[in-house]
């Protein structure tokens, strides 16, 4: 189990020190660092993230006005030499809050947490593949099977998804990243930040987009052809 993370800090220091803790622990995948947070946006649009290691006072957008401007956030951990944005930041539902210098023990702590979060998600919905099904948690105490040959599209709602099946439409507190690497592969992909779909429910391809129960949904440009080689090769197989 990996974490994906990117750096934003424009302290080129900083960003070298982050960088090396997140060598020295296994579960960290850094994917790219930004000097600011203007710059980050475009890759956010285009990739999933889980882990974001974030300053504050910044040129251009501050850490916080960014974070508030992003749809679907992931979980962010603060690193800053000023205290006093602490309330702010938990304010924003953070992670955690790191003070620069900040010694590594503290950054394991900050990371584990994002580690145990994941592995909780994960749990909450392992497949039983020889029954085809899943049980996904809908509310605190109900767990609802639902077969995977109902599921069309599953959908990113910030820090829930949405899976809709022909007739009903469930909201499930849990990442779309880590919902759809519980699914077979064979079966779903990814096609957007934003959905992962059922390859065998797609009625139609057309561009850069996609046609599921009657509804068009548009795949990100760097899922496109992954998409369209999947849809087109189980078409063959059938």
């Amino acid at each position: 189990m990996n974490l994906s993370c990117i750096i934003i800090d424009d302290e080129p220091l900083a960003i070298k020190v982050i960088k090396n803790y997140t060598e020295q622990i296994k579960e960290l995948t850094l994917q790219a660092t930004f000097t600011n947070a203007v710059e980050s946006m475009h890759y956010l649009q285009e990739n999933e993230v889980d882990l974001l290691f974030l300053d504050v006072n910044m040129p251009l957008l501050d850490g916080y006005s960014f974070l508030e401007s992003l749809p679907n956030k992931p979980n962010v951990i603060i690193t800053t030499a000023h205290s006093e944005y602490a309330v702010k930041g938990y304010e924003l539902e953070i992670l955690d809050f790191l003070i620069k210098p900040i010694p590594f023990p503290r950054f394991l702590k900050a990371v584990n947490k994002a580690v145990k979060i994941k592995n909780e998600n994960q749990s909450t919905a392992r497949t039983t593949k020889e029954n085809d099904h899943l049980f996904v948690k809908v509310d605190k105490k109900r767990m609802r099977k639902i077969y995977l040959n109902d599921i069309l599209v599953i959908e990113s709602l910030k820090d829930y998804i949405k899976i809709i099946t022909a007739t009903d439409k469930y909201i499930v507190h849990q990442t779309l990243s880590s919902f759809t690497e519980s699914l077979p592969r064979e079966q779903f992909i990814r096609i957007h930040r934003s959905y992962t779909i059922s390859i065998a429910k797609v009625e139609a391809i057309e561009g850069n987009s996609i046609e599921i129960g009657g509804n068009r949904y548009t795949i990100g440009r760097s899922y496109l052809n992954e998409t369209k080689e999947a849809i087109l090769d189980l078409g063959d197989q059938i």
